[in-house]
């Protein structure tokens, strides 16, 4: 019995490592091939792909000040002192203070600048004539957590392409909102 599974098994060691015996493997041409169409259809999708987070920036940085006055009314109430957040047009910076500070200044203070894409703009002021802060346009929290009647009730942010999005008042003067009209 041992005889018949002998022969067998070196006939089949041979099959398997006989020289010349096909392997499947890709050629150097198909690798190529594969390579040169990745390269277009990244080239297809970049442009598109750049417009993409070019567009996120505009809604990246409305959320970013909408949550910067978020910041503004909780300090406010919690440290019982009217809170300022500032616009710079020209530069294209905001931030957020205390409106009395001492000799220290406000050591929580919070200075940001926009995207280099976008601009910022004070549309419209309150009715008794604007906040300001250092001549700088200025939101003002009050104590009790609502916007002061001569903040500005328009902020508009553009981008390059010229989409704006705004930050409007809310009707209760508790805060802002982000919308695409200004209506």
């Amino acid at each position: 019995m041992n005889a018949r599974i002998e022969p067998v098994r070196r006939q089949r060691r041979r099959e398997v490592s006989r020289p010349g015996a096909f392997q499947s493997a890709f050629t150097l041409i198909e690798l190529i091939l594969v390579l040169v169409l990745l390269v277009i259809i990244t080239s297809l999708a970049a442009p598109a792909m750049s417009n993409f987070i070019r567009g996120q920036a505009l809604g990246s940085e409305a959320r970013r000040l909408v949550a910067l006055m978020h910041a503004g009314q909780s300090r406010a109430v919690s440290e019982g002192l009217p809170m300022v957040l500032w616009v710079n047009e020209k530069q294209g910076t905001y931030g957020l203070q205390a409106e009395a500070t001492g000799r220290g200044g406000d050591p929580r203070a919070e200075n940001l600048s926009l995207d280099e894409n976008l601009q910022i703009t004070v549309v419209n002021t309150g009715s008794g004539g604007p906040n300001r802060l250092g001549g700088l346009p200025a939101i003002r929290f009050l104590p009790d957590g609502t916007v002061d009647e001569n903040s500005p009730q328009t902020l508009r942010l553009i981008d390059a392409k010229g989409q704006a999005l705004w930050l409007i008042e809310s009707r209760d003067h508790n805060g802002y909102e982000i919308r695409d009209t200004e209506k």
